[in-house]
């Protein structure tokens, strides 16, 4: 395979991949504003105060996300911060408390650590060539010494 055949291969897995990403924290965003008092009826089930704020500030959190995902700003940072607020999420409401009687419950708590292992691997790889701010997008995480 040439290279530039490759690099374009690559290209077009990271621009998919990111577009998976800012799809699923659009289609949360989406579904927040869409219904604002189920989310704060949620949030306050799992025992948080103040629900109604936190799932505004969670709904424009997510519409961030969307936003560093899809344009590239800040990717590795909002991949990063995004894994943090995904294991949250596993643990606050769908964690061992919530595995009695419902066995589903387990599969979604798993099915966030899928999910922060590629918010983990997007923050390692980097946006890919189509980012918004390239410079900053593109320095490595941790830089090498020689």
């Amino acid at each position: 395979m040439t290279k530039a055949i490759e690099n374009r291969g690559v290209t077009a897995l990271l621009l998919g991949g990111r577009g998976i990403f800012s799809g699923v924290f659009l289609m949360a965003t989406a579904f927040k504003f869409a219904g604002m008092e189920s989310t704060a009826s949620y949030i306050a089930t799992a025992g948080f105060p103040f629900p109604h704020a936190l799932a505004w500030v969670a709904a424009f959190f997510e519409l961030a996300l969307a936003f560093c995902f899809a344009s590239g700003a800040c990717f590795r940072q909002a991949s990063l911060l995004a894994a943090v607020y995904v294991i949250f999420l596993a643990f606050a409401f769908h964690g061992p408390s919530h595995w009695n009687g419902n066995q589903a419950e387990f599969g979604f708590f798993v099915d966030h650590f899928t999910f922060m292992a590629g918010l983990f691997f997007a923050a390692a790889q980097g946006p890919g060539r189509f980012a918004w701010t390239p410079g900053l997008a593109q320095r490595p995480l941790i830089m090498a010494r020689n």
